[in-house]
């Protein structure tokens, strides 16, 4: 079956996927979206991550569709949401009061939001979404990508798709070899690049971890779950840089590698109304259970909630025994990850230390309502580095690296469609690397990290940008993949009006200059104020 009649394929119904069909759809547009997992939303809903944000979210620095975004969820507690009246008046609530981010929720009400962003589009019939559907094969004439095939995940059969412009929004970077796209993996050496951070020698195998998280609340009762079968291996796993076994409360802190005691304190007697989320100050990872708390009882009426909701997304569940793009049998490793998570549950219903001196937390109760997976974790895994377009202009460390740049801030791109800010946060990985984390500052996205060197009607709209490994690991968080995303879609329909290619808009002073007066008036933040890093 051929679909036709769309002026914009999005393949991938991430926050990129999302974001680049709503930029395209406000321009007038048709789109067709799809998507293999249940929900949209990509890491903040099927993987289950909690947003991590910059620590000026709330004043600037994000896209206005993505401040709706945030503005929405906040907006759906306040009307469905049994919130005590201090929590509802908050101006800016934090439903689970977690230290990670100034807004941290259930992943279902980010769904619920993103549908409703998309709703108007989807009755007029100027968005269809192909729903779980992940592509399959792909059909290119020299530069130019000419159809995807895309196949039902639960086995319905496939269908040829069509349009003038293909963005791959897919977590991985899926659509890249499928077309021939040039693309990089893994770790570039520093001769490539120049980055302080890199190895003497490049290695595309080396990627960082991936996790799949789960969600949890402390309740009576033992909810224990059956004992995984590989649990002893991941109970006695030990990395050599971790300074104690990966099952413990000990693990290195990402910022020195310092090994360092984490906390773990079910339900604890805070008030969730006095955190105030700000990685300028910690990374807010000292006690797990509130790290990404998601629901905080204390936020809702007395009763509402039995306990907090937990999601967890600790170093403990990061998987690095192999990548899982480019490898032979990737469905292998990444039921190895969830097995890894499954383990850590287990151990912590069992042998987990408590402050009493006891082991074990029997309350603990898997939450796959909240997350939505039919195993009880998250339905996808969350997927930090993606395969890389080769592009125009590859973002590299010294663009952004704190150390480097200093009081002259990030490099100011002549192309500037977006900012972002993060902290270059790499995880363990599979080259045997501990965490590599460098304090950035604010930075922009450039125009030529969004071209393919080749490539004339393919648009990266998701982590598959042009950067490198390690700055993927600040261009990687959420606000930024929205944006990113958001930029591409916007970027199709622009060419379609003017009848240019993207390459062009770039090149050409007028173009640029006319394509970003759009993104001005869409309220893309292309510039930072005066702001220092951290």
């Amino acid at each position: 079956m051929t679909e036709h009649g769309c002026d914009i394929l999005v393949v991938g119904g991430g926050l990129g996927g999302v974001a680049a069909a709503l930029g395209a759809l406000r321009a007038g547009r048709t789109v067709l979206l799809t998507e293999e997992h249940d929900w949209l939303g990509g890491q903040l809903t099927s993987q289950a991550v909690p947003p991590d944000e910059h620590s000026w979210v709330e004043r600037f620095g994000v896209t206005a569709s993505y401040r709706a975004l945030r503005d929405g969820i906040r907006a759906y507690y306040r009307r469905h949401y049994p919130l005590t009246e201090a929590a509802r008046a908050h101006p800016e609530l934090n439903p689970g009061g977690g230290h990670v981010s100034r807004l941290c929720h259930e992943p279902r009400v980010a769904v619920a939001v993103i549908e409703a962003m998309l709703a108007p589009y989807r009755g007029s019939g100027q968005l269809r979404v192909l729903q779980p559907y992940r592509p399959v094969a792909a059909d290119t004439d020299g530069d130019r990508v000419t159809a995807v095939t895309v196949a039902h995940r639960d086995g319905g059969g496939e269908i040829t798709l069509t349009a003038p412009y293909v963005l791959d929004a897919t977590e991985t970077g899926e659509l890249l070899p499928l077309t021939g796209t040039e693309y990089v993996t893994g770790f570039e050496s520093r001769a490539d690049t120049g980055e302080p951070s890199a190895p003497d020698v490049a290695d595309p195998t080396n990627m960082q971890a991936v996790s799949v998280c789960f969600a949890i609340d402390h309740v009576d009762g033992d909810h224990t779950v059956d004992r995984p079968a590989r649990y002893g291996f991941w109970r006695d796993y030990q990395p050599p840089f971790w300074g104690d076994r990966m099952l413990s409360w000990r693990s290195p802190n990402p910022r020195t590698l310092q090994i360092g005691q984490r906390s773990f304190t079910p339900n604890p007697e805070d008030d969730p109304l006095t955190v105030v989320a700000d990685q300028r100050l910690s990374p807010g990872d000292g006690n797990l259970w509130t790290f990404r708390r998601i629901a905080a009882r204390r936020m809702f009426r007395p009763g509402a909630y039995a306990s907090d909701i937990c999601l967890v997304n600790w170093p403990m569940i990061d998987y690095f025994e192999s990548p899982v793009i480019d490898v032979p049998d990737p469905a292998h490793h990444l039921a190895a990850a969830r097995e890894l998570s499954r383990s850590v549950l287990y151990w912590l219903q069992t042998e987990a230390p408590r402050p009493d001196g006891g082991t074990g937390f029997p309350g603990l109760r898997l939450r796959g309502d909240v997350t939505g997976g039919t195993d009880g974790l998250a339905q996808a895994p969350y997927i930090r580095e993606s395969r890389r377009i080769r592009s125009e202009y590859t973002v590299v460390e010294q663009d952004l690296s704190l150390a480097v740049r200093g009081d002259k801030g990030a490099v100011r791109y002549p192309d500037p469609v977006g900012v972002g800010m993060y902290r270059i946060d790499l995880h363990p990985s599979t080259g045997g690397d501990n965490y590599v984390d460098v304090a950035a500052c604010p930075f922009e996205i450039p125009l030529g990290a969004l071209l393919p060197q080749r490539m004339r009607n393919l648009l990266p709209a998701g982590k598959n940008i042009g950067t490198t490994h390690i700055t993927n690991g600040a261009y990687r968080l959420h606000p930024v993949e929205w944006n990113v995303g958001e930029v591409a879609g916007a970027l199709a329909a622009y060419c379609l009006d003017r009848r240019v290619e993207p390459h062009a808009v770039r090149a050409d002073t007028d173009l640029l200059a006319d394509f970003s007066a759009r993104l001005d008036a869409a309220g893309v933040e292309r510039r930072w104020p005066d702001v220092t890093g951290y």
